[in-house]
């Protein structure tokens, strides 16, 4: 085959990666862009978190558990033995607080059962003798709970999974946006030195200035 027979295969070649990878870039940058938003301003408050002011607000909420449900907590239980159904939904609509399957921490006097979550934390106590209920909700505010978001804190297994399908759409975005860099180089004189730049300053502040 000619030089001018293998031109346009290899333009035809070329156009085809450029499409793809401009659709799987902005597909990418599209499924992330909100969450990524998120987790790049909730790194600056976590930078600053020491500069951030926050007064927990802690609610204290008190209650009595139906006689008719006391006896579920008589006898013995396996130490981290969540609390029984009816008795934990009997908890819920007297004290608000919801510790169904949650792993309970049974003695002798008492069923104790922590109840960490993003931006604050909550526990619940219910007497086995007479089904006194006490519950302490601790609120730190938006900012504490978008930054234990950021670190994936007491957040639930579908947050776990979120980030994991996120971090995953961003390396997508990266990788592509490096191929698609490497395809219009020749026509950006600046694109490389400033990859290398993204790269060295990084490295050199943690090779310096981190001590």
């Amino acid at each position: 085959m000619s030089v001018a027979g293998r031109k346009p295969a290899a333009k035809r070649w070329r156009s085809w990666w450029l499409k793809q990878l401009h659709t799987w870039h902005w597909v990418s940058a599209a499924v992330s862009l909100v969450a990524m938003l998120l987790f790049a301003l909730t790194g600056i408050t976590l930078n600053h978190a020491a500069s951030i002011a926050a007064t927990p607000a802690v609610t204290e909420r008190a209650a009595v558990l139906p006689a008719p449900l006391r006896h579920q907590l008589a006898g013995a239980h396996a130490r981290d033995a969540p609390l029984p159904l009816a008795v934990a939904e009997a908890v819920a609509r007297a004290v608000g607080v919801d510790p169904t399957a949650r792993p309970a921490e049974w003695s002798d006097g008492e069923v104790y059962v922590a109840l960490p979550r993003p931006g604050g934390d909550a526990w619940v106590s219910v007497d086995r003798s007479t089904g006194s209920i006490t519950a302490e909700i601790t609120d730190r505010g938006w900012v504490s709970y978008l930054n234990d978001l950021h670190k994936g804190r007491n957040a639930g297994a579908a947050w776990f999974w979120f980030i994991d399908l996120f971090a995953a759409a961003c390396v997508l975005f990266t990788l592509t946006g490096l191929l698609l860099l490497h395809l219009h180089a020749r026509h950006r004189r600046a694109t490389w030195p400033l990859v290398a730049l993204g790269l060295a300053a990084p490295a050199l502040i943690a090779l310096f200035l981190i001590h």
